[in-house]
């Protein structure tokens, strides 16, 4: 059985440590309880239309395991002003810079964990911000992203010739065959947003002996993000790679 992240919580733990802008972009930092080194940090990259505080669950398991979170809002979304464009790649490796300034030492292992858009841009991330291990759930690629760029499906605001042109410079399963870092993938079968079968065969281009894929039955595109027990998944994944666990 998949054990579960259970702990008592106090109105602090539900909090973050802080709120703030780092060159106009609003994150917010979630450091272990005072006096408790973190052994690593977890950068969380939200989705297409989403925010931080979609992901702040997952932040405060992060905190838990003893673990340093940072989640962001992207360009266009949130309170950090857009549009979106193609900074988005420089934004992280920004953040992830940031992340670790917050945890004192430049050697800090950190993770990437994106949902949907913030999956695709944990994989082509990785590399540049020394990540030390990446875990998507449900990816978008970035075709299917052009596409809605292309209609107007995304709700946010873009610039889109400059956004666009970065998505057509980064494949996704491309990225994923020069990948050095260990990759989860998690995807419910019933998503109705981004097919599994886009992440069953991103499986096939896998480069590092640790890298998985979990599908799940049923769900939906958002449902893995909030689970509890997925979450508790995820984190043991990091950890390994951290070097936490043997």
């Amino acid at each position: 059985m998949i054990g579960r992240v259970r702990r008592s919580r106090t109105v602090t733990d539900a909090l973050p440590t802080e709120l703030a802008l780092h060159d106009g972009i609003a994150y917010s930092l979630w450091l272990p309880a005072s006096g408790q080194a973190a052994r690593g940090g977890v950068l969380i990259l939200h989705g297409a239309g989403s925010r931080k505080e979609s992901h702040h669950d997952f932040a405060r398991a992060v905190r838990a395991a003893g673990l340093a979170a940072l989640a962001f809002d992207q360009r266009g979304h949130g309170a950090t002003p857009g549009p979106l464009d193609g900074r988005v790649l420089e934004d992280t490796v920004s953040m992830a810079q940031l992340l670790r300034e917050k945890l004192g030492y430049s050697g800090a292992p950190l993770a990437l964990r994106g949902s949907s858009m913030g999956g695709y841009l944990a994989i082509v991330a990785a590399a540049p911000a020394g990540a030390s291990a990446v875990v998507a759930i449900c990816p978008a690629g970035a075709s299917g992203l052009r596409r809605a760029l292309k209609r107007g499906g995304l709700r946010f605001e873009a610039d889109a010739p400059a956004l666009d042109a970065l998505l057509a410079a980064h494949d996704l399963p491309a990225a994923v065959a020069t990948l050095e870092q260990p990759l989860l993938l998690l995807h419910a079968e019933g998503d109705e947003q981004v097919p599994v079968a886009q992440s069953r065969e991103l499986a096939q281009h896998f480069a590092h002996p640790l890298s998985r894929l979990i599908a799940l039955p049923g769900g939906h595109h958002r449902s893995i993000q909030h689970d509890s027990e997925l979450q508790a998944v995820s984190l043991r994944f990091i950890e390994r790679t951290f070097g936490v666990h043997a």
